[in-house]
């Protein structure tokens, strides 16, 4: 039999909201479809809930904090350290053409939005560049989960069906944001179909190794850049006929830093050591009883966030307590509309304490939460005498992983550096908002009206 080929499918910002997974109302036909043909992870994470360092993180098999690109959007003009190659360096190296593109039509470079300088990363755009008979790696990432959402005219979603999480107000535009945001996921699955049609058409889905990700969560307001299950959480699901168990549902713990390893396990290569990611499907699979995720700095907005979870708890750790959640970020101000709400309910009496909690002017050192018991993470337990062995554990147990992995997080940036960062995100903002018809001074009351004339019609 000849090598197989491997197909990494990209949701952009896209938490599991599918009906394979569980969720109602939004409908996926052919990822469902995929899922019974293959593994289905439910408890799988990237190492960071923004793009470019999970990306970073994913395409290399190291933990971004331990290469330097744990910032978001940062050192664009550095090259990787000597000792870190990315997958596609490995996947050449056994005769593979690597590509990558948007998916349908694939006709351009698709995203890559890494944070380390890198030329000759993919050889090309599609894999009906390779020559014959070559097989290939590729990425199709699929944007349309990314804001702005791209709507669904063909199967569009009532509001009022939709089911949020008890952190958000029900209020008609949260409700209409989200239902925006499922029809994206509608959009992103269509094309994910044609995709795996594609495979059939050509007569090589049978020895095509498919993996369906993402690069981190929901772009929603304390999901994405946060390091709650919203941000962090991903789909994963592997097909490859004949050698995966199809209909397989697994609660194995999953991070995006396996992706890589277990791509080159299945295909028969060697995994370097140097890789921090290991292998979970297969038969050199092996079993984690925790992941680990780190948010740095984000556009403009410095912070610094690491989590353990478990099966059962989170921890995470805030290193600037005295610091807002809702720090001032320019694209989360000018693209979620409940950034805007939420502060105007607060100041009217109408959010419940989950609902407020967010909007807090300071954080608690330490957050932990019981999964099983308080699946949304709205009850910390870092105080509550009970749970202080847990709390100790966990705390030793990230220390440790910071220590092992040469967590970079805590050398300071080139203030220059992020003062720069900081004119580049006010200068988009202002630019985003003016594209609006607003302006940066617009006020959260104008903003507001804004999002209820262009969402609701009001």
């Amino acid at each position: 039999m000849s090598q197989p080929n491997v197909l990494w499918i990209y949701g952009e910002d896209l938490y599991p909201n599918l009906a394979c997974y569980g969720t109602p109302v939004v409908q996926t036909p052919n990822i469902d479809r995929f899922a019974t043909e293959g593994a289905l992870f439910k408890n799988a994470f990237v190492t960071c809930p923004v793009c470019s360092p999970s990306r970073s993180g994913i395409i290399t098999g190291r933990y971004q904090t331990s290469i330097g690109a744990h910032n978001h959007r940062s050192k664009r003009d550095t090259p990787l350290p000597d000792d870190v190659r990315l997958i596609t360096d490995y996947f050449r190296d056994a005769g593979y053409y690597t590509c990558n593109s948007p998916g349908p039509p694939f006709d351009k470079p698709g995203k890559t939005d890494f944070n380390f300088q890198r030329k000759g990363a993919f050889d090309g755009i599609d894999w009906s560049e390779r020559a014959a008979g070559q097989p290939f790696y590729a990425q199709n990432n699929i944007t349309d989960t990314h804001r702005y959402f791209t709507p669904d005219p063909e199967t569009p979603l009532d509001p009022g069906a939709v089911e949020i999480p008890p952190y958000y107000p029900d209020h008609p535009l949260v409700r209409k944001d989200w239902a925006m945001y499922l029809e994206s996921v509608q959009i992103f699955e269509k094309k994910v179909g044609q995709v795996l049609q594609r495979l059939e058409d050509e007569g090589i889905a049978d020895n095509t190794i498919v993996f369906l990700i993402s690069d981190h969560g929901r772009a929603h307001i304390r999901d994405k850049q946060f390091l709650y299950d919203g941000g962090i959480r991903v789909p994963c699901i592997v097909r490859w006929p004949g050698h995966i168990e199809p209909g397989r549902v697994s609660e194995a713990l999953v991070s995006g830093i396996d992706f890589a390893p277990t791509a080159l396990s299945l295909a028969g290569l060697d995994v370097p050591e140097s890789m921090q990611g290991q292998i979970f499907l297969g038969p050199n699979a092996q079993q984690r009883d925790a992941i680990f995720s780190a948010r740095d700095r984000c556009d403009g907005t410095v912070d610094r966030l690491r989590c353990i979870r478990t099966q059962q708890y989170k921890y995470i750790r805030n290193f600037y307590p005295d610091r807002p959640y809702m720090q001032f970020n320019g694209y989360k101000e000018h693209q979620y509309p409940l950034w805007t709400l939420a502060p105007i309910l607060h100041k009217q009496g109408k959010l419940t304490p989950e609902q407020s909690h967010f909007l807090a002017e300071t954080r608690p050192k330490e957050e932990l939460y019981d999964l099983q018991a308080d699946p949304h993470e709205v009850h910390n337990l870092a105080n509550d005498p009970a749970h202080q062995a847990t709390l100790t554990e966990l705390r030793d147990r990230l220390n440790t992983w910071i220590e092992d992995t040469n967590d970079q997080g805590a050398i300071p940036e080139d203030p220059a550096l992020i003062e720069d960062e900081v004119q580049k995100m006010q200068q988009n903002f202002q630019s985003r908002m003016q594209a609006l018809g607003l302006s940066a001074d617009t006020s959260p009351e104008e903003h507001l009206a804004y999002w209820e004339k262009e969402l609701l019609g009001v």
